[in-house]
């Protein structure tokens, strides 16, 4: 075999090989996912913080049950919203009792604000949080290069779309409102910590150039997950919120 012959094939073997690798990560982080979603029940707390921006979200606590609800709530100025979510469904609480999506939108003129008030954002926003376990699942599908580190942690870079679709997060995708305009210089990263198997704490870094009433700011935006009390977990809904989802 010609050197040049043997060199080809010592090259394409180590891409392969390489290639391989990172989808076995890949697939490692996905069946953590799949793990934390089959559980029967885990705890959460998400936190954010937020450089170049004109506030700071308060953090979310979550608990969840398999095949169930999940409650998921937040604390700020002394007053705690709570959102309940049941399959496609969900409800939170207002000064107005217990609303839906929708009816947190019609309030907003369809701007998706919640009645244009302070605790009709937080309402609607809690309602869209999605689980830590479809967190991971999407992560891991706008990442690329996943690589394995010290102490379970795995880390990688997200795709321009992906880090695109992650500074937006909170501002698209509401119906009847105006499209926001599309982030420049978008760049993110990913972490997932891992121990035996299961998720235990999730990293999101997003940092972009946001146009905000026309006036461009850069942003850089951090959210932690952490994972605790998987299998031990309980969740109560309330009383109110079961009757508006039927349950």
């Amino acid at each position: 075999m010609k050197p040049f012959q043997t060199l080809h094939i010592l090259t394409a073997t180590l891409l392969l090989g390489s290639a391989s690798a990172l989808a076995d990560v890949a697939d490692d982080v996905k069946s953590a996912a799949r793990k934390l979603a089959d559980a029967a029940s885990y705890s959460w707390t998400a936190t954010t913080e937020i450089e170049g921006g004109q506030w700071t979200p308060a953090p979310v606590q979550g608990k969840a049950i398999k095949g169930g609800a999940a409650v998921i709530t937040s604390e700020r100025e002394g007053t705690t919203t709570t959102a309940v979510l049941q399959g496609t469904q969900g409800v939170a609480s207002t000064d107005e009792g217990w609303k839906t999506a929708e009816e947190l939108r019609s309030a907003a003129g369809g701007g998706g604000g919640g009645g244009g008030n302070r605790g009709g954002m937080r309402a609607a926003a809690l309602l869209r949080n999605p689980l830590p376990a479809a967190s991971v699942t999407q992560l891991v599908e706008k990442s690329k290069d996943l690589k394995a580190g010290e102490a379970g942690v795995i880390a990688g870079e997200l795709s321009d779309a992906g880090a695109k679709e992650f500074a937006l997060m909170g501002r698209g995708g509401r119906a009847g409102g105006p499209t926001p305009p599309e982030p420049k210089n978008a760049k993110g990263s990913v972490q997932f910590w891992l121990k035996e198997g299961q998720v235990q704490k999730i990293r999101l870094k997003v940092s972009a150039t946001m146009t905000v009433n026309g006036e461009d700011r850069d942003m850089v935006r951090t959210t932690t997950w952490e994972i605790r009390d998987v299998g031990t977990t309980t969740v109560e809904i309330p009383a109110e919120a079961k009757k508006r989802l039927g349950s």
